[in-house]
């Protein structure tokens, strides 16, 4: 009642505009690369995001934790039981050491029982699990005289057992001895506790250590990876953003937990929440994986700075070559057969940005580029090659983007809109609404400088807009305020990409950070990835042009004689009408609406009021709000 009352007196203070015309007549394909994404192969992306893995510092990186000698995540078991981090033989290793082994990166757990006869062991509290559901756990020790491990889940506290299972475990040869096995617990519990004890007067030895549900896809969480598919993401780009300046592809090529973590380079907030390291849970094959899964077409990231352009090209070779190539075979060993056919490559990521290694000039940046770009070319001739740079910057053009226009015709653009966020007052969270709604101007006047910027050079490119997103939104809760700025984004992106010549554009990013909120059991769309779940309805449609449309309030698609029809108000107090000058019947009316625009606020779905009468289609609709038409046309 309450909802239905507020709806007739918005009414009364409607916006009210003429009748908006959709020329059907002037349909025209755009690009489906428009609902890409940009997948960050570390932060809340990958580790408490798609990763499937349970255990926190599981390979035992970085300084143990104050003087006990127990790797940071992890709590001794036992008195008078000798903790070390020992880096000497370590089980974890990197393909390349050039450049990629700094300190603290490759370490094992030791655990001496000096004594005997007492337990002695590891523990991590802070696991989620769930009763009757199956977890598979791995383990990577060496001992020295034999002995039996006991490996609990139980409660904190430590009283209650919940699944157990013992290994035994003898010595060998400076060889590390892998097992596998699984857990079912018998109770649910959001804050579990894992074990690992002996009782023996011995030494064990940690390589890595692993648990996950054992309905895992590729090690990523099924519930994560289908709510990625609801989104309707036509590309992925990883691994960064910005991480892919720390990456080197082909530590992808050893088992998960032989890969050794990765300690952030120059920045560490590409890895803020595993205390600066990154595990490399997921590698080449499992984003492929991914890609095909969710329907995206995948777009790499090459390391422009650490990488040589021959490793560049090996990394081409791995994903399109066939088996009379050297990584094409080895592809074809891991289980392959298939080429990737990855034809998207971006040249770097926000290079000659101060926060990324590498050349800061457009002209040192366009002569390693292009080595890179040439040694790729020779590989697979026709990739799609995107060059870097800060714009859109004139100077980056004329001498980076033009310059490389023959190898690289895509030119990367990145923008973050900023705004007010505060919310204790009804004068403050207008004021932030507001803010947050209107910067899509901001981004609409910068992909036009973009476009100017290139098209003085005389040189035929395209726009990459491949990271777009309100700033920080990743370090905070959505909300339905920034929900209404992505509709208008994806608003902007399908009415003016063609004619911007941007066929790429990539939000950051989807998972844990904007778009999908993870939980330890459970994920949902936030605001934002309902928005995008409305607007890949259009996806596989021809664009209509739309009269009156200077603020993109409306999108219009047809297929199959069915127009797809988005809208979308604004503002924050008046209900707005929409009229359209259309003959058809209504098939569909959706309304997506929330009372509230503050954090932790997400779009309720209802039926849409709708009429057709007299060759007009009419609805009216409420403030901060988006609605779905579908029309089958007479």
């Amino acid at each position: 009642m309450r909802k239905t009352f507020l709806f007739a007196l918005m009414a009364m203070f409607a916006v009210s505009l003429q009748a908006q015309t959709i020329d059907i007549s002037s349909a025209e394909e755009f690009s489906p690369y428009i609902f890409g994404h940009n997948l960050e192969h570390t932060r809340a992306a990958v580790n408490g995001g798609l990763s499937a893995q349970m255990l926190k510092n599981r390979k035992f990186a970085g300084k143990p934790s104050r003087s006990e000698g127990v790797a940071a995540h992890w709590f001794a078991i036992g008195e008078k039981v000798f903790f070390s981090l020992d880096d000497s033989r370590s089980y974890t290793r990197h393909t390349h050491m050039h450049n990629m082994h700094r300190w603290n990166e490759r370490s094992m757990q030791v655990i001496q029982n000096i004594k005997g006869g007492n337990t002695a062991g590891l523990g991590q509290h802070e696991l989620a699990v769930q009763r009757g559901k199956k977890y598979s756990l791995r383990t990577v020790t060496q001992v020295n005289v034999p002995m039996t491990l006991c490996v609990e889940l139980t409660n904190r506290a430590g009283d209650k057992t919940y699944a157990s299972h013992q290994l035994e475990l003898s010595p060998t040869k400076d060889e590390w001895v892998i097992n596998e096995f699984t857990l079912t617990p018998s109770a649910n519990d959001s804050d579990a506790t894992i074990r690992y004890t002996f009782t023996e007067q011995a030494m064990l030895a940690i390589g890595a250590l692993s648990m996950m549900p054992s309905d895992n896809f590729h090690g990523m969480r099924c519930d994560v990876v289908a709510n990625l598919k609801a989104l309707g993401p036509k590309l992925l780009r990883w691994p960064g953003g910005n991480f892919a300046g720390e990456y080197r592809w082909k530590d992808g090529l050893l088992p998960v937990d032989e890969r050794a973590p990765l300690g952030a380079a120059t920045e560490i907030e590409t890895q803020p929440y595993t205390d600066g390291f990154d595990y490399h849970e997921i590698n080449t094959d499992d984003f492929i994986a991914l890609c095909r899964e969710v329907g995206a077409e995948p777009m790499l990231t090459i390391n422009a700075a650490w990488s040589s352009p021959a490793e560049c090209a090996e990394w081409v070779e791995y994903c399109n070559g066939d088996e009379n190539s050297k990584y094409g075979k080895i592809r074809i060993e891991r289980g392959f057969k298939e080429p990737f056919n990855v034809k998207f490559w971006s040249l770097g990521n926000e290079m000659g940005y101060f926060h990324m290694e590498g050349p800061k000039g457009a002209d040192g940046y366009a002569k390693i580029a292009r080595s890179h770009a040439e040694a790729m070319l020779k590989v697979c001739a026709d990739l799609k090659l995107c060059s870097s740079g800060p714009y859109p910057n004139n100077e980056w053009a004329q001498k980076s983007a033009a310059t490389l226009a023959d190898i690289a015709p895509y030119v990367s653009l990145h923008y973050y809109s900023h705004g007010s966020r505060l919310f204790t007052t009804p004068e403050d969270i207008k004021k932030s609404y507001e803010s947050m709604v209107a910067y899509l101007t901001r981004n609409v006047n910068r992909a036009k400088r973009m476009r100017e910027s290139l098209d003085k050079t005389g040189k035929k490119m395209y726009i990459s807009f491949d990271e777009w997103n309100q700033w920080y939104a990743w370090y905070r809760p959505s909300c339905v305020s920034e929900g209404i700025f992505t509709a208008r984004m994806l608003h902007f992106f399908l009415t003016d990409s063609n004619a911007l010549e941007m066929p790429i554009v990539c939000y950051f990013q989807p998972v844990g950070e904007g778009a999908i909120i993870v939980e330890p059991t459970t994920s949902h769309l936030s605001a934002n990835g309902q928005m995008f779940a409305v607007m890949k309805e259009h996806q596989g449609g021809k664009l209509c042009k739309v009269s009156e449309n200077e603020d993109y309030s409306t999108v219009a698609t047809i297929k199959d004689g069915v127009l797809t029809i988005t809208l979308i108000n604004k503002e924050y107090e008046k209900s707005r009408e929409f009229n359209f000058a259309l003959e058809g019947k209504i098939r569909d009316a959706q309304l997506y609406y929330s009372d509230d625009v503050t954090p932790y606020s997400y779009f309720e779905k209802s039926k849409l009021k709708a009429t057709s009468a007299k060759k007009q289609i009419s609805t009216t609709l409420p403030p901060h709000s988006v609605a779905l038409l579908r029309v089958e046309l007479k």
